[in-house]
């Protein structure tokens, strides 16, 4: 019997950045690889729903390209925001691992405020986010073609907009539900640590002033935690032969800790987060 690959490169592919915390890698079992078998790229654009920053009740809709695959055995995954590699070419193996470098480019506030008190603040500086990710898969575990894949993000910024370090966790079940059509669930969370939190949800006696809030000091802890919904349905029926596919994501996540009592939240925004999107992708 042929050692050949399929993956769910077509649906995650394209929508993983719209998790609310980083997903995990492409998970991967044995059946006819058809394209995926060697070199290949899936690339993509799609259209989400989120809120207009973290703790938000106020929705926006952005666009966002993503790329997904693997080349010379560097494994390319999409990231919230960023890209994850993989140097580990293991993916034929019943247990897989991960680990490479991942980043991200983190954009909260520093635009699209939708909230005119929350406006007064200002906006914030974008932040290059740069560290480690490993994970680890297990293939076949309820059936043949089905994958448990668990994931850390441990990042940095080096831009010196927060200073701070996040660590994203993640735990995802794969299965295809026919030759052309994949679904993934994933739940995930983000840690920030003093630094980051107190970029991102403290107000200090200026924004105050600023904006009529009261005065807060954030400290680090876990700040949110979600689960996402992921499906692709390939056009002509079979996702290993590559071309086009649609697919679309929905999720919900629910800020934590500082995240969660900060008056960005508290007073101006809503604990519950939920986001949803749709795109269109091409693998070759």
């Amino acid at each position: 019997m042929k050692n050949i690959i399929f993956t769910s490169a077509s649906a995650l592919g394209m929508l993983a950045f719209a998790m609310p915390a980083q997903a995990q890698d492409d998970p991967v079992t044995a059946v006819d690889a058809g394209v995926f078998a060697g070199d290949n790229l899936t690339v993509g654009v799609g259209a989400v729903a989120s809120p207009s920053y973290d703790g938000s009740d106020d929705y926006v809709i952005s666009v966002f390209p993503a790329i997904r695959g693997k080349v010379q055995g560097i494994g390319i995954n999409p990231r919230a925001g960023g890209i994850a590699l993989d140097v580990i070419d293991d993916d034929d193996q019943p247990v897989s691992f991960s680990f490479g470098p991942t980043a991200r480019l983190r954009t909260d506030r520093d635009g699209k405020i939708k909230d005119e008190v929350v406006k007064r603040l200002g906006d914030l500086d974008t932040a290059l986010e740069i560290g480690p990710s490993a994970g680890v898969s297990f293939n076949g575990v309820l059936h043949e073609y089905d994958t448990v894949s668990m994931n850390v993000d441990v990042k940095w910024d080096v831009l010196g907009a927060h200073d701070g370090m996040t660590i994203s966790p993640s735990i995802s079940y794969f299965t295809p539900l026919s030759r052309g059509i994949v679904t993934i669930l994933a739940v995930s969370a983000e840690h920030g640590n003093d630094k980051f939190n107190d970029y991102y949800y403290s107000i200090s006696p200026a924004g105050a002033v600023a904006s009529g809030l009261p005065e807060y000091e954030a400290d680090g802890g876990w700040n949110s935690a979600g689960a996402t919904l992921i499906m692709g349905v390939d056009l002509d029926g079979d996702l290993t032969n590559g071309g086009l596919a649609l697919v679309g994501v929905a999720g919900y996540s629910r800020q934590l800790g500082d995240a969660k009592k900060t008056p960005l939240t508290s007073i101006r925004g809503d604990a519950d987060q939920f986001f949803g999107g749709a795109g269109i992708a091409y693998t070759f």
